[in-house]
């Protein structure tokens, strides 16, 4: 018996033999004809795989192919390989020759685009460089503009001459902007998260109870105190404005009257104390702001920003500037010092009116709350509308962002205070308060710890927990103003019913 497949008459790789015939096959070979037959191909007898006997060899030599038996045959193949293998190496080459060539193109348009890009950015640059210089000149109303320098004069009767030419923001005014945001970052930095030790906590805070009213401010004829602030050096200076038409400073610790401020046409809906000067800013549906001298007890600048009613008011950090809201659909920027109209912008897009405004704490952004329900953040010097919160609905009456520069709460006539943030420009936390409660003033107390609202009832929430810690219904009338004294150590209110109000321990 000859190793040899009976079926293919070569050498197999895998021997078995059939006990049926006693022949060698290909295990590959007789398996398949095993599954179409069932039985040996030899004689014709029932056979199964399971009666293959493997036969157990050393690593057979397979015999030569035909081709290669003789040394011409063998010289022919080994030629053919050889042919082969050139054919391969040449076409090898062709692609490498063609791969180089792809890549030379790239890296030549590569460099081509670089320079495109770098020609761009310069020009960019130059554009940038000429905008800026143009930009004080746009919007230049009177050819007779009065150096910034110069001081308001005043007209007869003492009343100061109005200004309203718009004088555009110069890049010395957007430096001195970016130099006091730097600091007040920097600062804010280097508080971090601390809060101050003199800090009044929420327990203590919890426990606050009115210890004083103040009725006789403002005219009983026309009852209503509409605004509200302190002054943030010396929080115990009150500033009020009246439906009377009259701003008064009223000295908390003496408790009484230091001035009473006339000159506006109409109700007074925006007051603001500055914190080093002896000087108070308000704004009326009059659409005037006024600039008044506490000491002397007249209105130093009348400035006419707005051709409707003004509905906001903010002084920059730097105490030498104002933000304005209007019915109009403008906000302007206005210089304290000359009574200057600086910028005067509107988003063309929205035509709504703006109900209020309010400076981020560093003073280079700023928000505006809007007729239909919208909350629009700027950028002061590009004088861009940057971000836009929607959700509310009815018109935003109060917006206000946080000392810590990361939050902002806002309120609007559906009775909800919504808070945002800014880092990443979405509503974090929304309160739903009662029905038909009205939101008139929201205000954070200056470490960022606290939140008060007035409105129908008085509330403050600590914030980060948003847990409500006071709550007072001494008014009898809305709540149009909220304020904190320094550290939180009182807690006062204006009101409707024509009262000022302090809580303290």
């Amino acid at each position: 018996m000859s190793l040899v497949c009976a079926i293919s008459n070569e050498v197999p790789e895998h021997p078995c033999v059939s006990p049926v015939s006693n022949q060698v096959f290909e295990r590959r070979l007789i398996e398949k004809y095993i599954a179409e037959n069932g039985t040996d191909p030899m004689n014709g007898q029932p056979l199964s795989e399971e009666q293959l006997v493997d036969i157990k060899v050393s690593h057979p030599i397979r015999p030569k192919a035909p081709s290669a038996t003789s040394i011409p045959a063998i010289l022919k193949s080994l030629q053919d390989e050889w042919d082969a293998v050139m054919l391969h190496s040449f076409t090898l080459r062709q692609q490498l020759q063609t791969t180089r060539q792809e890549l030379s193109h790239a890296l030549y348009q590569h460099d081509a685009a670089c320079r495109v890009i770098a020609r761009l950015t310069k020009e960019v640059t130059a554009a940038r460089e000429a905008l800026a210089t143009l930009k004080p000149q746009a919007g230049l109303v009177a050819p007779q503009a009065v150096p910034a320098s110069q001081p308001a004069v005043a007209g007869a009767g003492g009343e100061p001459m109005d200004v309203s030419e718009q004088v555009g923001m110069t890049p010395e005014i957007i430096q001195k902007l970016q130099d006091k945001a730097t600091i007040l970052t920097t600062e804010r930095k280097k508080r971090g998260k601390t809060v101050p030790e003199e800090l009044v906590r929420a327990e203590d805070l919890s426990k606050y109870r009115q210890v004083a009213s103040h009725a006789g401010l403002h005219s009983a004829s026309v009852p209503g105190i509409l605004a509200l602030d302190l002054c943030p050096s010396d929080t115990n200076k009150v500033l009020t404005g009246g439906a009377d038409k009259n701003v008064v400073v009223f000295d908390k610790n003496e408790e009484q009257i230091v001035a009473t401020l006339k000159g506006h046409t109409k109700k007074v809906t925006s007051v603001i104390y500055h914190p080093s000067q002896s000087v108070v800013f308000s704004a009326s549906p009059d659409t005037t702001i006024r600039v008044w001298s506490v000491t002397g007890g007249n209105c130093v600048q009348v400035i006419r920003a707005h051709e409707a009613g003004v509905t906001g008011l903010s002084l920059h950090a730097t105490g030498d500037y104002l933000l304005s809201s209007s019915e109009d659909q403008y906000w302007a920027f206005s210089d304290v010092q000359t009574g200057r109209v600086l910028t005067k912008v509107t988003d063309e897009s929205a035509g709504c009116a703006l109900t209020c405004a309010q400076f981020h704490p560093d003073g280079l952004i700023f928000g505006t709350g809007t007729a239909d329900s919208q909350i629009k953040i700027w950028d002061l010097k590009e004088r861009t509308n940057v971000a836009n919160f929607p959700g509310h609905s009815g018109p935003v009456t109060s917006i206000a962002f946080s000392e810590n520069g990361y939050y902002l709460a806002t309120g609007a006539q559906d009775s909800s205070l919504k808070l945002w943030d800014l880092r990443k420009l979405k509503n974090f936390k929304t309160i739903t308060l009662d029905n038909n409660y009205e939101v008139k003033s929201l205000v954070f107390d200056q470490s960022g710890t606290y939140l008060a609202v007035g409105g129908s009832d008085i509330r403050v929430y600590i914030c980060k927990q948003w847990s409500e810690v006071l709550n007072f219904t001494d008014h009898t009338g809305l709540v149009t103003g909220v304020a904190f004294g320094e550290n939180a150590q009182f807690l006062t209110s204006t009101g409707m019913d024509r009262s000022l109000k302090f809580y303290s321990l």
